[in-house]
């Protein structure tokens, strides 16, 4: 009966919005009206765009009509002063003159503003004369740099580039030494009597500034670095020896800004401190006095993180971790995270289940082991990792047992740019209890023999990863490209002459058989911030997965293989229940267990603000997973691999607390490969029926 009654909840939900919409339009005066939305519009083609005008637009408009707690009244008032605002921004930009023009429309208790929008005369820089404090040194440093002006001959005047290229200009010169310089020693004197339609711009860097009259001129000098000093509260126990060395302002040292940018880049990068505050003063003789005050942060906590999901097919799955983090273990800035993490399922009026339990230790130092802070000049210096692991995998089929560790470095190039690098990888795996059922099937399926046998990997990875925006839970537009890398076994070849043999032909190593295979996996995603405040966002990701097995092995392990399905990947599906191809679900697997050697995904996600911190989500994906040596055709990646491609459709509801997202999404399936052709898509009668969806909680946004 509950199924039956399903269908029918989106038409009640509608039908209580429309409800609560007119009574909230009740509400409204009589001589009021709600705004429905501000359009902007150019009478003529220009370089402008919408997304320039809209920020200047000083009413927000309601959004959608059946949203009332969004609508915002219209006032005519908020009209006159974005007028206003338009006009100075479009002078600001080089749009002289330009005028906007207002039309209202009217359609029952709702009104539309149409900005209609003629941007004024722009003048091109025809030359650009420099004028500076003769004879000095400021002059020929000065002179030096005028190669990067970024104001050129033939660009439009623009307030807004003059205002860049001051700043720009300013930022060299105290990296030349010139402390005291600054924009407001910056002036511009544009001519454009001269010509149509262009100027002569004379650009001025004066001794004095704008507030100032001529009389309190001051040469600029070149300063050098006086004291340096650190404070910190005594309580902290931490090596100066450590802060010396990260430091790279020294005392005698000419002043470069550069230098203060990178010592704080460093000291941040230790995450001792919560606060690292530069300050600088002028001392005698033109010199510089650093004092870097340094405010710890919260060294040592837990943090927990969960995952819950749950299909109509009534199989009920609970990921936990919980995890302990030290920043300061030794006193040196060496980070030591403890985790401990779990995964149950379990299936409903069944005695199927399965439990995982894992364990593991990361050291992470402040430092590339073996070589010293002076070998590396720039922002960032790399931190060493050493890593172990134990895993426990409890199925209906099988106990599994993995032991892990690894070493390398992590780091970054700039802001944008981050590695990891791991020239060691050490991977034990045993499989015990095995169903004799499950042992049969393997015994007549290759393919599977060899990737559910014990196996011993030894090689190397690496993960490097490129965004735009490195915050936690980014609030603008961005994109990024993140790109993995595994290989095992291609050093132990190299000595297989001496080791023994399998009856199957492997090659052995402490009586284990040696993986050995190649695998990358890369993703591209972008996400659009737009709305007002943006607070609508438009999230993008395509993925794709390859590996291949070779030499000492027949099929890449278990667990190296590709899956979809889950919290984030295709969310009509639980974790590991979709492909390969469109083969019918393995009957030997209880619980779901479906993988591949490749691995194609699209994901879109339209997110929407509601009230306070509570956001809305829609959602489309599409993919799945394929074998290339499997014995059964309808497992393999083939020419119309397009036809095998799951698809669904979904919602989902997210809590914005800023520093972490909660997520609770429902997926629906529109077409799933594992059905029966002719029976693939899947309409709304399907989505509440036994296997047609599934419910999914989780921590952050799924990509």
């Amino acid at each position: 009966m509950g199924r039956q009654h399903s269908k029918y909840v989106p038409a009640l939900f509608a039908a209580a919005l429309l409800a609560v919409s007119c009574g909230a339009a009740k509400q409204l005066a009589e001589d009021a009206y709600w705004l429905s939305k501000n359009e902007v519009k150019f009478t003529e083609k220009t370089a402008l765009k919408v997304s320039d005008i809209t920020p200047y637009l000083k009413q927000a408009q309601s959004g959608l009509k059946i949203l009332p707690g969004k609508r915002v009244e219209f006032s005519p008032e908020l009209v006159d002063a974005s007028v206003q605002s338009i006009k100075d921004h479009l002078e600001y930009l080089g749009y002289y003159n330009s005028t906007v023009e207002p039309v209202i429309t009217e359609k029952k208790k709702w009104k539309t503003v149409e900005y209609l929008i003629t941007p004024g005369t722009r003048y091109k820089i025809a030359v650009i004369r420099y004028k500076l404090p003769q004879g000095s040194s400021f002059e020929a440093d000065f002179l030096d740099d005028v190669d990067n002006v970024s104001v050129k001959v033939g660009d439009y005047l623009s307030e807004a580039d003059l205002e860049v290229e001051s700043a720009r200009s300013a930022a060299y010169m105290r990296t030349k030494g010139y402390y005291s310089i600054n924009t407001n020693y910056y002036s511009f004197e544009a001519d454009t009597l001269s010509g149509p339609d262009s100027t002569i711009l004379e650009m001025r860097v004066n001794e004095y500034t704008r507030n100032q009259s001529p009389s309190a001129a001051k040469p600029h000098e070149i300063y050098t670095i006086g004291d340096v000093t650190f404070s910190y509260p005594e309580g902290l126990a931490f090596d100066n020896r450590i802060l010396k060395s990260l430091n790279t302002i020294k005392p005698g040292d000419v002043y470069d800004e550069t230098e203060v940018h990178k010592t704080y880049s460093r000291l941040s990068a230790l995450k001792v401190f919560s606060g690292v505050g530069i300050e600088l003063s002028d001392a005698d003789s033109n010199r510089v006095n650093c004092a870097i005050n340094l405010t710890p942060s919260k060294l040592q906590g837990f943090k927990i993180n969960w995952e819950t999901s749950y299909n109509s097919s009534g199989l009920l799955g609970i990921s936990p971790q919980l995890s302990y983090y030290n920043k300061n273990i030794f006193k040196r800035g060496e980070w030591l995270n403890l985790a401990f993490m779990g995964n149950f399922q379990r299936k409903f009026k069944s005695n199927i289940k399965s439990d995982e339990f894992g364990v593991s230790a990361g050291l992470s130092l402040p430092r590339f082991l073996g070589l010293p802070y002076e070998r590396f000049k720039g922002s960032n210096i790399p931190r060493t990792e050493i890593n172990a692991s134990y895993n426990y995998q409890s199925r209906p089929e099988y106990t599994r047992h993995i032991v892990s560790s690894s070493y390398g470095y992590t780091g970054s190039f700039g802001q944008y740019f981050s590695y990891q690098l791991y020239p060691l990888q050490l991977n034990v795996v045993r499989l015990t209890n095995m169903d004799q059922d499950f042992l049969n099937n393997l015994i007549l399926n290759p393919f599977m023999w060899y990737s559910y046998q014990d196996h011993f990997d030894a090689g190397f990875g690496g993960v490097l990863y490129y965004t735009t925006n490195a915050d936690l839970v980014p609030k603008t537009s961005y994109h990024y490209v993140r790109l993995s890398l595994d290989s095992s076994g291609n050093l132990l070849s190299l000595f297989k002459g001496g080791m023994k043999e399998s009856e199957f032909g492997e090659k052995l190593i402490f009586g284990l058989p040696f993986s050995q295979y190649v695998r990358s996996e890369i993703s591209f995603g972008k996400t659009w911030r737009f709305g007002h405040e943006k607070t609508q966002a438009l999230a993008t990701r395509i993925l794709v997965g390859a590996g291949l097995a070779y030499g000492n092995s027949s099929s890449l392990p278990f667990e190296k293989q590709f899956y979809s399905g889950g919290a984030n990947s295709l969310r009509a599906w639980r974790a590991r229940s979709v492909g390969p191809g469109y083969a019918q679900p393995n009957t030997i697997f209880r619980i779901p267990s479906q993988t591949g050697d490749f691995k194609l995904e699209a994901n879109v996600e339209y997110r929407f603000p509601i009230t306070w911190k509570l956001e809305g989500a829609l959602f489309a994906e599409t993919g799945n997973v394929w074998s290339w040596k499997s014995d059964f055709e309808e497992e393999r990646f083939g020419p119309q691999f397009y036809k095998t491609l799951a698809a669904d459709w979904g919602t989902g509801l997210r809590v914005d607390l800023s520093f972490i997202v909660l997520r609770l999404d429902v997926g629906f399936k529109i077409h799933d490969p594992a059905r029966e052709e002719g029976h693939r898509w899947i309409g709304p009668d399907g989505w509440f029926q036994r296997g047609g969806s599934a419910l999914h909680f989780g921590v952050g946004y799924p990509f």
